[in-house]
């Protein structure tokens, strides 16, 4: 749980940055990542140095090794010690500066060796922005208070800074609520068994929250190696065509323990893709819209559905990729529930009659304000390739604990933990009548109905009678409010 401490430090840092004049949200992120790197490599060789000399052994596979580091960028040598957080942090600002940009910057952007590869793979054009050595000072003062060995912690302070990111209003289209993606992977329950990828990772919400959805429920399978080998290295997967969502989402991941995950830079819609039948579960909220070069899109998901609209096509990715039984839940804008475009029909067809489509939970507007206004649902499936769709779960979300205007305020209603047991005692669903919020869809009626999964296709909402006064009463009220209000006005102009 972050204190009411570092979060004041955050802000700090963050004031820092505006003061400096960085006022771009995603690039303010992007450049305190950088800072992040420097002192966690510094904290764990020093971690590694402390083992090492209670061992009395040499450390192994240091980060920063003895002697000189030739610096490619300006072929130059420099003393490995020099490019230590917990050496530079004490240079007089001037110093700090020369040997953080020159220098320190050069050595993560060229460190792809070993773990560290996972977020400084992504680092060939990253960019050093911060121009002031004062302000610079204040930047790793505030930092170098938090603790990078502490991951739980940490994760918990980039989960802030990315909420800042979002509540900026700039680039929130990187960031789903994390209030929806924690509801998304309770209703999902991810094992330690699990493959689980992320097509559209951003800044890596859906595989964050299911890692921390496995550590906290598998707290003894991890204990097995074979186990913990497979969460740090098979268990989540990743992809994104932004390299600066890959280095947020990356580091994301280290700051909560996750040392080596699969991220990659890969255009997932394209025919460089050709993950197929690989993955057990699929969480996402891939884009809506944008760029898409169709020519260079899969034949293998234009088979299923030939559209443009990337929406469509990611569903059919998530056939795709999925192994049979594997899992998906995804959100979708409103459009893919009841669009009639041929592409439209044709992934809905596809759910209902070759897969195993399971539930519909329809969003409020709001979810995604201050950045967008976007009516959104979550479709969650199983791959069967043989139907098998008996019932499908509709929910009418109203209301997720916040208001849904540009503010997002703290409210008491909330329907998510509702959604998330209802989900898992469906059975239990078929008492309820299509009055209720939630409730039971045979497969014959969605086919009747044009494969139609908007929820208000089959909802039957109550009408009360409403009787109003006849005429007569309400010209009387009329005529007594007029002469009411002569009667004032007479009043009035005796008193000028």
């Amino acid at each position: 749980m972050i204190t009411g401490e570092i979060k004041n430090r955050i802000d700090a840092i963050w004031d820092a940055f505006w003061t400096g004049g960085i006022t771009n949200s995603i690039t303010i992120l992007e450049q305190m990542t950088y800072l992040f790197f420097m002192k966690m490599l510094d904290d764990a060789q020093k971690t590694k140095e402390a083992n090492a000399s209670i061992m009395g052994v040499a450390v192994k596979e240091p980060t920063f090794g003895e002697g000189m580091w030739h610096n490619p960028e300006n072929n130059r040598d420099v003393a490995y010690d020099t490019l230590r957080w917990s050496v530079f942090k004490n240079k007089e600002a001037e110093e700090m500066y020369r040997i953080i940009s020159r220098d320190a910057f050069a050595f993560i952007k060229n460190l792809n060796t070993g773990k560290e590869s996972a977020y400084s793979k992504f680092m060939a054009n990253a960019t050093f922005l911060i121009q002031n050595p004062r302000t610079l000072v204040k930047i790793v003062e505030g930092i170098d208070a938090l603790d990078m060995n502490n991951r739980d912690t940490m994760g918990d302070v980039y989960e802030y800074v990315l909420g800042k990111m979002a509540a900026s209003g700039n680039n929130g289209q990187f960031r789903t609520p994390r209030h929806i993606i924690k509801m998304m992977v309770d209703m999902m329950q991810p094992t330690v068994k699990d493959v689980i990828c992320d097509p559209a990772m951003g800044s890596a919400g859906f595989i964050v929250e299911s890692a921390k959805y496995v550590q906290e429920h598998y707290k003894t399978e991890l204990l097995k190696p074979e186990n913990m080998k497979h969460y740090k290295n098979g268990l989540l997967h990743g992809f994104d065509t932004d390299t600066t969502m890959l280095r947020i989402g990356a580091m994301n991941l280290m700051l909560h323990g996750v040392d080596n995950p699969d991220v990659e830079y890969k255009d997932s819609l394209s025919t460089d893709n050709t993950d197929e039948n690989k993955y057990t579960l699929c969480l996402a909220n891939p884009p809506f819209a944008g760029s898409l070069d169709y020519d260079a899109v899969s034949k293998s998901l234009l088979a299923i559905t030939k559209t443009k609209k990337t929406e469509l096509l990611f569903m059919a990715l998530f056939v795709r990729m999925l192994q049979l039984g594997g899992r998906c839940a995804s959100i979708v804008p409103d459009g893919v529930l009841f669009g009639t475009s041929t592409g439209h029909l044709a992934i809905r067809k596809e759910l209902v009659d070759n897969q195993r489509l399971q539930a519909v939970i329809s969003m409020p507007s709001g979810v995604f304000k201050p950045y967008a206004g976007v009516s959104t649902a979550i479709l969650v499936f199983t791959k069967t390739n043989a139907g098998g769709t008996d019932k499908v779960w509709f929910y009418d979300m109203t209301a997720d604990g916040f208001s849904l205007d540009d503010k997002r305020n703290p409210i008491a209603d909330n329907d998510i933990p509702d959604i998330v047991e209802r989900f898992h005692n469906l059975d239990a669903e078929a008492e309820r009548t299509r009055k209720d919020k939630s409730f039971l869809v045979p497969v014959e009626e969605i086919r009747e109905k044009g494969y139609d999964l908007s929820i208000n296709k089959y909802k039957e909402f109550e009408r009360e009678i409403v009787v109003y006064d006849a005429p007569d009463v309400i010209m009387e009220r009329i005529e007594a409010l007029e002469t009411e209000i002569q009667q004032a006005i007479v009043e009035l102009k005796k008193m000028i």
